[in-house]
């Protein structure tokens, strides 16, 4: 049974989708449907810009969003019979498996990236990787700062737990973590806490933006980020979307309860192949791939 899973911020790369926008005209006319709607030239910065620019909220999550839903579009025999996205790879996978139209879904996701920022901004906050700790003692050691804000975000594979919070809840946390004998604590280069309640405020804002969209049932079941379970059922799918902000992903249990119900190769589609190797750190046994 095939997967195709959808990749998150920090996949982008300068150049993503010149092959595509080069040699499809009808990718071209969607990178070019999507300039219109965003209001500025994104595929200028995809294609051209500056990793400093890639980086910004506002611009990353449309980029990888158009990357992955594109290259869908365009890829032959795409016939999921499962799908699951990273963070803001949930927005992709949710287009690609027809709950949502392309105009819609790059609507949401520029809301959901500038609200994002914007949540950022009014509230300086970040967040760290911690390597080889078990996820029981990272959730105990949040816990334990009770001052400030820290929680764990995303867990990616196991081994590898990302925590966000305020500047220093993560600090007070990344020091109890190498204490209780964290490999490494490693910040990440992101503009906030992404995944913890300090999103509140562009949860909000996404809210109303995903209650004002229409949604179809998907073609196949989407293993969504915040409880890591299929869904079908358009309210679920939009309750779960709007939780996201500020609830964890749950990426290793998404790939291991895919795994469960019968996944046997998973397909990474878009920038980068960053999924595919925390698929392979969950599971050795069964393939990955990318478009």
């Amino acid at each position: 049974m095939k997967a195709y899973v959808f990749p998150g911020q920090g996949s982008q790369f300068k150049g993503m989708g010149k092959d595509l926008y080069d040699n499809s005209a009808s990718a071209k006319a969607l990178f070019e449907q999507a300039n219109d709607i965003l209001g500025f030239r994104i595929t200028d910065i995809m294609f051209e810009g500056t990793d400093e620019e890639l980086k910004q909220t506002k611009v990353t999550q449309p980029a990888i969003f158009l990357h992955s839903v594109i290259l869908a579009k365009e890829t032959a025999d795409f016939n999921p019979e499962m799908v699951a996205g990273h963070s803001l790879g949930e927005f992709s996978a949710l287009v690609s498996a027809g709950a949502l139209s392309f105009e819609d879904g790059l609507r949401l996701v520029s809301a959901r990236a500038l609200a994002m920022q914007k949540a950022c901004e009014a509230n300086p906050s970040t967040m760290a990787a911690v390597l080889n700790l078990a996820d029981k003692v990272i959730e105990e050691i949040c816990a334990s700062v009770t001052d400030e804000v820290v929680v764990a975000a995303n867990y990616n594979c196991p081994g590898q737990v990302v925590i966000s919070g305020s500047n220093e809840g993560v600090a007070q946390a990344g020091e109890k973590l190498k204490a209780a004998g964290a490999k490494r604590v490693l910040p990440l280069p992101v503009g906030g806490a992404f995944h913890s309640p300090l999103m509140q405020p562009a949860r909000e804002e996404l809210a109303a933006a995903i209650e004002a969209t229409t949604f179809a049932s998907p073609s196949c079941p989407i293993y969504q980020n915040v409880n890591a379970q299929p869904s079908t059922d358009v309210e679920t799918i939009k309750a779960n979307l709007i939780a996201q902000l500020t609830g964890a992903v749950r990426w290793t249990q998404s790939v291991q309860n895919m795994i469960a119900d019968g996944a046997t190769t998973f397909v990474e589609c878009g920038p980068g192949k960053v999924l595919q190797g925390l698929v392979k750190k969950i599971n050795a046994e069964v393939e990955t791939a990318g478009v």
